[in-house]
């Protein structure tokens, strides 16, 4: 780009501003206008969330009902494109209801930060002033604190780990922080900075040493939480999801599902597909309640690959009568501050859900993703999945068709029993009458 093209102030410009500047057709730049929120306390709030809006998205918000999770029930708001996703969420909820629905338990709760840092000196004084360091890191750092600690929260650790073997002169102060019903990210950092701060203070007063010795290069919470950590399960008789089964004309159903989680145990090219299943559910939750769905990907992938291959989240035991499955995930999630309390839509979601506290949250979000999995793996090992994903997605199809009312009816009366493509369609919208 020339030089000269460069925009200055863009952030300035008015809304009109900024969209006269990007290359679009007028009908576009109208449809940027006609998607505002007209309502202005809402459109206000939408449009302070994030930089240079020039209009504001839409994805639709449905609920899946009939979910029962440690015998309460709930009914699910669910953001998503994806209608088969809602769809199949609502089945696995009124399938194993019968069963007791699902169970769910928080193994933990703890959040992790990192203060990065580079130390040139004795590693022998760095570890032998260690405790000194944190006594002094904890004292700085109290008015930070001071307030989340009246809660039941705070830093529940500091450790002092050492890298030198992987990267030259490379140590960590690797941080748990408990915050409670909040998700934390802007306490972690400005704690983690503060400890940055003190560390170079400790260095350069307490142990009286050359501040060159010392290189910090970034202080910042991590967004892998394996000590955030919940469990979620379903169990059934083998002779029932066998009968269901049958049913379907899929004999010993509760082996095929064995073997499908086994093979996603074991394949990465299964595993990625199989996990990303999983997010569908957890996604839907984490969006509807504002939540930072990015970040809890990022973790659960990580966690993943803890063993040193990318393998299924969940898992099946049987024994002789039952089957059961379980997906044990971290999900660092909050239901106090950021978007959750500000985003309409998000508080609506809370409110559906009973507005639950964090652990909550995270109980219900681990199990809408086993419901997402559980769906997905009836229809694998039974029918395919195109069927009923197909199904869901006609309407769709025939939207970016253009078919009229009576071409859609006539579709979907058509296919009611056929597989479905585009192609399949489109040729037949070309046939009708």
């Amino acid at each position: 780009m020339d030089k000269k093209e460069t925009i200055e102030g863009f952030y300035k410009l008015s809304r009109q501003e900024k969209i006269a500047l990007l290359n679009l057709s007028n009908e576009s730049k109208k449809l940027l206008y006609d998607a505002l929120i007209t309502e202005p306390k809402i459109a206000g709030i939408i449009d302070e969330l994030s930089e240079n809006t020039i209009s504001h998205y839409s994805f639709p918000m449905g609920v899946a009902p009939n979910v029962w999770i440690n015998n309460k029930l709930y009914t699910l708001p669910l953001v998503t494109e994806e209608s088969s996703v809602v769809a199949a969420i609502a089945k696995a909820a009124k399938f194993w209801a019968a069963y007791g629905g699902f169970q769910a338990t928080v193994l933990g709760t703890k959040k992790k930060g990192q203060v990065h840092f580079f130390w040139k000196g004795e590693k022998s004084l760095l570890i032998n002033k260690f405790d000194a360091l944190k006594d002094f890191i904890l004292f700085r750092i109290r008015p930070y604190i001071r307030r989340m600690q009246k809660r039941g929260g705070g830093i529940s650790n500091i450790e002092l780990v050492d890298k030198t073997a992987i990267l030259d002169n490379y140590y960590q102060l690797d941080v748990s922080f408990e915050t409670l019903d909040a998700m934390g990210a802007n306490f972690i950092n400005s704690c983690l900075e503060d400890m940055a701060k003190s560390l170079r203070q400790f260095v350069s007063c307490d142990l009286e040493m050359d501040e060159n010795l010392l290189e910090i290069n970034m202080a910042i919470l991590s967004n892998y939480t394996p000590n955030c950590r919940v469990k979620a399960w379903a169990s059934i008789p083998i002779a029932d999801l066998n009968r269901y089964g049958d049913q379907l004309n899929i004999s010993n159903l509760a082996s095929k599902l064995e073997h499908a989680v086994a093979i996603a145990s074991i394949d990465v090219g299964r595993a990625v597909t199989h996990n990303k299943g999983i997010f569908n559910g957890i996604d839907a939750v984490a969006l509807a309640t504002g939540n930072d769905w990015r970040a809890l990907e990022a973790g659960a992938h990580a966690y993943a690959s803890r063993k040193g291959s990318y393998a299924s989240l969940s898992k099946v035991a049987m024994n002789n009568t039952s089957f059961t499955i379980e997906l044990e995930i971290p999900l660092a999630v909050g239901t106090v501050g950021g978007i959750t309390n500000l985003h309409p839509l998000a508080k609506i979601a809370m409110e559906i859900l009973g507005k639950p506290g964090a652990e909550e949250l995270m109980q219900i979000m681990a199990v809408s993703g086993l419901a997402a999995n559980l769906s997905a793996l009836l229809a694998l090992t039974t029918s395919g999945i195109q069927k009923g994903h197909m199904s869901m997605h006609l309407s769709n199809i025939l939207r970016q068709l253009d078919a009229t009312e009576e071409q859609k009816e006539a579709a979907k009366n058509f296919f009611k029993e056929k597989t479905i493509s585009y192609s399949e369609v489109a040729e037949f919208l070309k046939s009708y009458s």
